[in-house]
């Protein structure tokens, strides 16, 4: 074979293996991008991570470091819309677009939900009906104010969350804490506060003939020198689901705000209004469970009571009577 054949049949050859074996190799997009995430699992997490952050996983620690806030948290409505969006059948994001609000907001305008009217005592206009619940904030007294207490305001709203009764109230003791940070209340606020006895006798002709619903009611009731029959109360913090939150201990009203209801409460200075209001939608999301338990309870006590009765009376000496005989 001469020369210049051979050279013909080498480029023929070279251009044959050049069109087998393309110059740059393809890249594996699609295989990579399985693969990675499953050797070290790095762009699935990063991928995910910032739809399954759950609001529970934010700490103190990284909170005040400004990380963990999640949308759980910035979409959760207030006590006050939560309450009348379930009243109207309508979700709180719906009924704050409706009337161009935040979901934040605790007023309607143009509605029965216009706005509350701070320290205006009595409403004239709302109507109680069968359920109201209740509120207090305190500051504090004498010298250890971490320790003594003293009532600063009570709030009351109806079943629907419609502001009943609104007040300051004076404290007869030196206030030494006023405890603004959480319960809003300042001196200048206090100027205009009622005499504990006047808020008394409002609060007297409410209570008279309804059910009272509350948290922690014992410490309400004890601020402001009051009494209510115990089959007349609804307790969120000893209903036993709610209890059952926090194993067994008395859950915490922002807790269950939260993880009951889904609203934030409390996230600063207090507002006795707006916790009424979550109190009482408290108890409308468990009212068939408040009444049953309710019902449980003073049926035994109804029966405890008949048995120490006359006739129970009479059983108990008869059995006197008898053991009597036996020491005999």
């Amino acid at each position: 074979m001469e020369l210049k054949d051979l050279s013909s049949n080498w480029k023929q050859l070279q251009k044959s293996l050049q069109r087998d074996q393309p110059s740059k190799p393809t890249k594996r997009k699609t295989s990579d991008d399985i693969l990675q995430p499953q050797r070290n699992g790095a762009k699935r997490y990063k991928s995910d991570s910032k739809l399954r952050r759950p609001s529970k996983r934010v700490t103190p620690a990284n909170k005040a470091m400004g990380f963990g806030t999640s949308k759980v948290i910035d979409t959760a409505p207030s006590a006050s819309l939560a309450l009348w969006a379930e009243d109207n059948d309508i979700s709180a994001k719906d009924l704050a677009a409706a009337y161009g609000t935040t979901l934040k907001s605790t007023s309607l305008p143009d509605t029965k939900y216009a706005g509350d009217s701070i320290n205006a005592g009595l409403s004239p206009s709302v109507e109680a009906g069968k359920y109201i619940a209740i509120d207090c904030e305190m500051v504090g007294v004498g010298p250890t104010p971490d320790i003594d207490s003293a009532l600063a305001r009570v709030s009351v709203v109806n079943y629907h969350g419609q502001q009943l009764y609104d007040s300051f109230v004076l404290p007869k003791e030196a206030v030494t804490d006023y405890r603004t940070a959480v319960s809003g209340i300042t001196p200048h606020l206090l100027r205009s506060a009622r005499p504990l006895e006047i808020v008394q006798a409002d609060i007297v002709k409410l209570l008279d003939g309804k059910i009272l619903v509350g948290h922690a009611l014992r410490n309400d009731l004890d601020a402001l020198m009051l009494g209510h029959p115990k089959r007349d109360i609804r307790d969120t913090s000893r209903h036993p689901p709610y209890r059952e939150l926090a194993k067994g201990r008395t859950p915490g009203l922002k807790r269950l705000a939260k993880e009951v209801l889904g609203v934030d409460i409390q996230d600063g200075e207090h507002s006795s209004v707006e916790d009424a209001r979550a109190t009482m939608l408290l108890f409308r999301r468990e009212k068939d469970g408040f009444e049953k338990e309710h019902i449980k309870r003073w049926s035994r006590a109804r029966k405890i009571s008949a048995d120490a009765g006359p006739e129970g009376a009479k059983n108990h000496s008869r059995g006197g009577n008898r053991k009597r005989k036996v020491k005999k």
